[in-house]
């Protein structure tokens, strides 16, 4: 079996190639599922599936464990922008800002996202 770590990671290229499933039956080999990058992966896999509201699910959970992740603020952002609640995405946005600026990928990312929810 290898590393939870090797595994994320593995996991994690799956669904930036838009391979979701295969990235979720991935994260079901975790020995610890339960840590904020798994669940943000898993909620980005879910999301990208089309299940929003089971994807912000995870992404809570990644945040309560790590409230200064950034990727899965992102991602949680993007997430509100698809279901039209752009303060909740505003909120995300502002915490991005606290935690890494307004040069960082993340908060860029997001910032287009709402400025612009087609790209999503």
């Amino acid at each position: 079996m290898l590393p939870d770590k090797v595994l994320t990671d593995y996991a994690a290229a799956l669904s930036k190639a838009g391979r979701y499933d295969e990235a979720l039956a991935i994260l079901d080999l975790l020995r610890q599922p339960n840590t904020a990058e798994a669940l943000n992966y898993r909620g980005y896999a879910t999301r990208k599936l089309g299940q929003v509201d089971q994807g912000i699910g995870f992404y809570l959970k990644s945040v309560a464990l790590d409230p200064q992740y950034p990727l899965v603020r992102e991602y949680l952002g993007e997430a509100y922008v698809i279901k039209g609640d752009m303060a909740s995405a505003q909120a995300q946005l502002r915490v991005i800002e606290q935690i890494c600026g307004t040069d960082c990928e993340q908060y860029q990312h997001l910032a287009a996202a709402i400025a612009d929810p087609s790209k999503l």
